[in-house]
Order: C-alpha cells, then structure tokens, then sequence
C-alpha cells in the first residue's frame, strides 16, 4: 500500500536570523518550490588524460533558490510580514504534513502580486536565494510554546471559544472541555455553551495536539467562576 499523502497541513514560516527560532507562519500558501543543490564541474583534464577525454572532479554546490506562491491578501499580516522581509537574508522552515522539515537561510529577493484578474483570485509570489546547506528535521511530537486560552463571557447562555497556543511541529487539534478539572462529556468541539450546571465552577481546557510523529496535551488555565 503507498504511503504518499497530500500537502495539506504543510508550513511556511520566517524567522529573523538574529532570533533563528522564533517563527512567523506566512498564511495562504499553496505552491512551494525547494531549494536544489547543483554542484559545480571542475575541469582537471591534463595532456595525459586518459583516452584524450576530459576529466572533472566535483566542485562547491550552490544550494538555488526557493520560491511559493500564495493568495494574495493586500494589507494582511503576512503581506506586511514580506513587505518588510523583502531585501534581507531570513530564516525559512517549511514542515510537511508529517512533522519533518527543512530549514535554511536565504536572501529574499522577491514579492509581488501577480497580473490582477477581472473574475479571478489575486496572487502573489515569493522567493529568495538560499545561502549555505539547508538542514532537514526528523518529524517530532508537538511541543507547546504558549499555553491554550479561552476566549468569551462567563454567564450561563454565553459561547466559550478556544484558543490553542502556540506549538512546534504544524498539528492538528482536539479539544476537552472541563470543569472544576473534569472532563464534560460531549464538549469536544472548538467552542463551548456554557449551560446551567456550569454556574459557580471554572472552566478549562485541555487541548491536544497531534502530527505524524505523535500527540502532546497542554491545558489552559481555569477561569474564574460561572455566572
């Protein structure tokens, strides 16, 4: 049976050289070009080379450029993000579906919307010129940077919405609504209706975040009482 998967789910983040792990995921993202390594012939051919045919040894590899294209979203996070990004060296981490990914340096040299269509999508495209070896990362657990959080009002009737946190690792969620630390049955879902029986208790979270190489659970703080 084939292991092979679609893209959905895979990443592009930067980060600033000078903070190497603190990512920016870029959003709408749909075609990525990877870097490739070609390296140079060097010609050592010599007046007694054999059967007069031309010798080379391998030299230094250029590691190419990179390039994605994305929806294009005048004003938006990432647009800003790439604005400011064009014209300097960043780091680029690109993780698969699996968990796996490479990671390099490169100058960026490009950013621009694409021809504007009457009837169509707008696009733009990204790319720069990677410098050095890129690295490739074995797929890993998620590892959470930020705790989970809940967002709405505390009163009976009111809808709870979570907020997942930061994590390593492009993951999936699930969700585990409590209260007073228990377990809730049914409330599994992004958000949650707070109901009667949820006045004068806390509510928390327990998120759980899963990619191909395994699941990690962080939980929210509670918070304060029901309404």
């Amino acid at each position: 049976m084939s292991s092979a998967s679609t893209a959905w789910g895979l990443t592009v983040q930067m980060a600033l050289t000078s903070a190497p792990t603190v990512f920016t995921t870029l959003s709408e993202v749909f075609d990525v070009s990877f870097p490739e390594a070609v390296f140079d012939d060097i010609d050592v051919t010599h007046y007694a080379s054999p059967g007069r045919k031309r010798e080379y040894i391998t030299g230094l590899a250029d590691s190419g450029d990179f390039d994605f294209t994305m929806n294009y979203v005048p004003g938006s996070a990432t647009d800003s993000y790439l604005r400011t990004a064009l014209g300097n060296q960043r780091v680029v981490k690109i993780t698969f579906p699996t968990g796996d990914s490479v990671t390099f340096t490169a100058n960026i040299k490009k950013y621009n919307p694409d021809a504007v269509p009457v009837d169509g999508k707008m696009t733009a495209k990204c790319g720069g010129k990677v410098s050095g070896d890129p690295s490739y990362g074995a797929a890993a657990a998620p590892v959470n940077a930020l705790l989970p959080s809940i967002s709405g009002v505390l009163t009976s009737g009111s809808t709870l919405t979570a907020n997942e946190g930061t994590w390593s690792g492009a993951p999936t969620f699930t969700y585990q609504w409590r209260r007073d630390g228990v377990n809730i049955g049914g409330a599994t879902s992004h958000t949650y209706v707070l109901v009667a029986g949820d006045v004068t208790h806390g509510i928390d979270l327990v998120v759980t975040a899963t990619n191909g190489a395994g699941s990690t659970n962080a939980t929210s703080a509670k918070t304060a009482n029901v309404a």
